[in-house]
């Protein structure tokens, strides 16, 4: 653990390598008080990269300060673009531009292993599967190494990569172009290719999820891709966390309504609980 006592004037901070508690009651002066905050604020921020949320509550107790500073601190960031305001806290923003992959892979990662663990006991050995982009599709074929004799289509570079060192686990790259960003191979070609396949499963990933229940993307191939598994598969899973709750995107790829089951990390509105149960849609919190 890192520790590290800082001195503005006359506050104290004293750093423990995973946030800062604050040992004093005064600032020394105006531009002191500024340099703490901005400190403070950049800490704030990669809280909110690494969880994908923060509360005002939580930030006030962590830095032992006041939570009308801790909205003062997260309106500074959501004014800069950095963060997005929502009730009782702050998210990582999104609209019509999607999060940089790599950000997008440390956003949660204990709540993506734990949905993926979950996703993976119900896929059994010797199944035929498709895989799309994205972070928590990723978390699932590191779960999945230890399966046999499975059959895995994917048009995820990682995800072959990932899943190359399970020997007894065929894969097949779906070909098309490539999206060097994150990987991901997309275009008609790769429609074409996943349209020969009749799949046990798909095991899907979105960048956000509407109140109404349909799945949002920003990658409009992407979507053609992922709607064509969506066809070609027997049972449809979706692994998504909370934070895609609270995310937007432009384009739809169906609705929860076509897709077998749900794994989240967080409860449901309840209004969409009802609409996945009238759907038929097995929702599975871990």
């Amino acid at each position: 653990m890192r520790i590290e006592l800082l001195t503005f004037g006359q506050r104290c901070w004293l750093l423990l390598g995973n946030g800062h508690r604050s040992l004093g009651v005064r600032y020394g002066n105006a531009s002191e008080e500024a340099m703490v905050s901005n400190f403070r604020q950049q800490e704030i921020l990669e809280l909110a990269r690494k969880d994908g949320k923060v509360t005002v509550d939580g930030l006030a107790e962590l830095y032992d300060v006041t939570v009308q500073t801790i909205r003062r601190d997260l309106s500074d960031l959501a004014d800069s673009g950095r963060l997005k305001r929502v009730h009782g806290g702050a998210v990582v923003p999104s609209g019509v531009i999607n999060i940089q992959y790599e950000e997008r892979r440390k956003l949660n990662e204990a709540g993506k292993k734990a949905i993926a663990v979950r996703c993976a006991q119900e896929i059994p050995n010797g199944a035929s599967v498709f895989m799309n982009i994205g972070t928590t599709t990723e978390a699932v074929a590191h779960e999945l190494l230890d399966h046999e004799n499975l059959l895995v289509v994917t048009n995820n570079l990682n995800i072959a990569n990932i899943l190359a060192a399970n020997h007894s686990c065929e894969i097949i790259l779906a070909g098309g172009v490539l999206r060097r960003a994150d990987g991901g191979i997309v275009g008609g070609l790769t429609v074409e290719m996943v349209k020969q396949f009749k799949f046990d499963y798909s095991v899907l990933g979105c960048s956000a999820i509407d109140p109404d229940g349909d799945l949002l993307d920003f990658d409009g191939q992407e979507i053609m891709v992922s709607s064509t598994a969506i066809k070609r598969s027997r049972k449809v899973m979706v692994v998504a966390d909370h934070i895609k709750f609270e995310r937007k995107a432009p384009l739809t790829i169906c609705s929860l309504s076509d897709v077998t089951m749900l794994f989240t990390d967080s409860s449901l509105s309840k209004d969409l609980i009802s609409n996945c149960t009238n759907w038929g849609t097995e929702v599975i919190i871990v």
